[in-house]
């Protein structure tokens, strides 16, 4: 068994989450039901699969949840993308998150790499 919190793709998909999570504040208020709903999901999902997926019995079942993470980060990349065209957030805002993505699908995808070689 793995212990999740030692993983810095964890550690920075949960910064991540938290950094969603301050951002959706300042989203409409009708949204609620919506979008913000659908961001808060995609972007726990993502530490959350990170974590159950250390908690396998093997290294084919971890990488299988760290599929499922990648998803999740694939999802809420569209979702920045929408909300700034429909100008929920600022360029500045959509630009440092689209990064810290990034970086984490990066992350997920060389230890998907490692895990199923």
């Amino acid at each position: 068994m793995k212990d999740y919190k030692n993983f810095t793709v964890w550690q920075k998909s949960h910064q991540l989450t938290l950094d969603v999570y301050k951002v959706l504040n300042d989203f409409p208020k009708d949204e609620i039901f919506g979008l913000i709903s659908q961001m808060k999901r995609s972007s726990s999902s993502i530490p959350t699969n990170i974590a159950e997926g250390c908690g396998r019995n093997s290294d084919k079942d971890f990488a299988r949840f760290l599929i499922i993470a990648f998803g999740s980060a694939n999802e809420l990349e569209y979702q920045f993308i929408l909300s700034k065209d429909l100008k929920f957030i600022d360029l500045e805002t959509s630009e440092k998150l689209l990064f810290q993505i990034e970086e984490i699908k990066k992350m997920l995808n060389s230890l998907i790499s490692k895990l199923i070689k």
